[in-house]
């Protein structure tokens, strides 16, 4: 489905140019222009514009505007004796601002420093680039999506019809309190041009208790494959629609990876897809076999995933979900179909005649909503290519498979642990932290920055 503004341009976003957009503005009574992007903590930035005519509109969109990067990278390498960087509209991205007041144009922009290069440190240069490297070294285009599991809160009240505690899986209204508002974000999401595969309610409901006097359910949105950058963005934007309606609505999103021990966690799994020339590839033979491009995402997965939790797991709360969730990785382990696996191959919807209707995934299931989803994803691009220098793949994934189905025993019990802190963390991406760097693809500043800030030990390296 077109999101609004392709509908209104009657056109593909690839197919935009400035003179639409200007055209866009001028035609719909468009006040406010909004630069949106990704700083270094993972959080959305906005700059706002009331433009004053035309030439300053086009001046926006084609320039950009100044900003201080020592605010926005802090201990990245952007020091405040040289801090000027440029935020520059990506015209493909541009949206209708469904939370503004004002009619309101928002567009997600790039990062670049003084010279006009893009900046090395901006998350989305960061997964762009590695994005790149990939196609450039091994013809695959590497597409993700991720799951976006979130908590709804509200205080119970009288007259409240709902579930009962781990028993919210696809439940629908009355079940659920927070079924409108999932059903708005997804035509909210359509309306900016997030692409979506489906949302349901998820298991993760959590009775009122004497100490809070608020019901909890867990909600999931799952969204659709993309290229890793414009995943990346999906990610974020998501993420923030939820927010901004349940601000709106007197509600509580909660993203965080463990609201109360032994019950369901939020996980934010991302599932990949390599392509070839415009084609989605198998993830296995019809013999059974791992296709090589899986195989190598699968290698890399297992034999960087610890370090990758830099990214993905960033709260204490991470290791919380981790040693008290359910279905959860406890070992680095991979395998069919199995949810306890640190990587699984997910089952595939089939006709009745056999045919595959939806492209095959490898399933990551390790990161949490506290992900920074650019660096995530650029890492997992980078280990991918790792996992394709293996010497002998068929060992590593050997030594690493877990049972195919069910729980994770036999040889999952003499793989690795998964770390359980942020220390052990720390340990394996300055380990691994070459991987990560080859080719320039992250800078130095940023993995020194990371280690950083895993060295905080029992403290939150970041809210979220």
């Amino acid at each position: 489905m077109a999101g609004r503004v392709e509908e209104l341009l009657g056109k593909p976003r690839s197919a935009w140019a400035l003179g639409d957009l200007v055209a866009l503005v001028r035609d719909q009574g468009m006040r406010l222009v909004s630069l949106l992007h990704v700083g270094a903590d993972g959080w959305l930035k906005t700059l706002d514009f009331l433009p004053s005519s035309e030439a300053h509109l086009r001046a926006i969109l084609t320039a950009g505007e100044r900003a201080d990067g020592s605010s926005l990278f802090a201990g990245v390498g952007i020091s405040a004796a040289a801090s000027d960087i440029v935020l520059r509209p990506r015209l493909e991205t541009a949206f209708i601002h469904p939370f503004s007041p004002l009619p309101t144009l928002a567009f997600l922009c790039e990062h670049r420093g003084r010279d006009g290069a893009l900046l090395p440190e901006s998350p989305q240069t960061i997964v762009a680039r590695a994005h790149a490297r990939m196609l450039r070294a091994t013809g695959v285009d590497l597409w993700a999506h991720g799951e976006v599991e979130y908590f709804l809160g509200k205080k119970a009240g009288e007259g409240d019809v709902y579930g009962r505690a781990e028993q919210g899986y696809h439940a629908t209204a009355p079940f659920v309190f927070g079924e409108t508002l999932r059903r708005q974000a997804m035509g909210i999401l359509g309306d900016i041009g997030v692409a979506l595969k489906y949302a349901h309610s998820e298991v993760g409901y959590i009775e009122a208790q004497q100490n809070d006097g608020r019901i909890w359910e867990q909600h999931e949105i799952e969204l659709a494959l993309a290229p890793l950058p414009d995943a990346a963005d999906a990610v974020v934007l998501t993420q923030w629609v939820l927010r901004c309606l349940a601000n709106q609505q007197g509600f509580e999103c909660r993203l965080d990876p463990m609201l109360q021990r032994g019950h369901a966690g939020s996980g934010l799994h991302f599932h990949f897809s390599p392509r070839r020339a415009g084609v989605h590839l198998d993830c296995m033979t019809p013999e059974g076999d791992v296709q090589p491009e899986a195989a190598w995402l699968i290698a890399g997965l297992v034999r960087f995933g610890a370090s990758l939790m830099a990214y993905g797991n960033r709260v204490p709360a991470s290791f919380e979900r981790l040693a008290h969730g359910k279905e959860v990785p406890h070992a680095i382990t991979w395998g069919r179909f199995n949810r306890q696996a640190l990587v699984r191959l997910p089952v595939l919807p089939r006709t009745e005649d056999g045919r595959s209707v939806v492209p095959a995934t490898v399933e990551f299931r390790l990161p949490d909503g506290s992900v920074h989803p650019h660096l995530l994803l650029a890492g997992v691009a980078q280990v991918m290519l790792a996992g394709r220098e293996e010497g002998d793949i068929d060992a590593v994934l050997e030594r690493s498979a877990g049972a195919s189905a069910g729980a994770a025993t036999s040889k999952a019990s003499t793989a690795g642990a998964v770390p359980r802190s942020f220390q052990e963390v720390a340990v394996c991406l300055a380990r691994d932290r070459d991987v990560f760097e080859r080719d320039g693809i992250f800078p130095r500043s940023t993995l020194d920055a990371a280690l950083r800030t895993l060295g905080l030990g029992d403290a939150a390296p970041l809210s979220h």
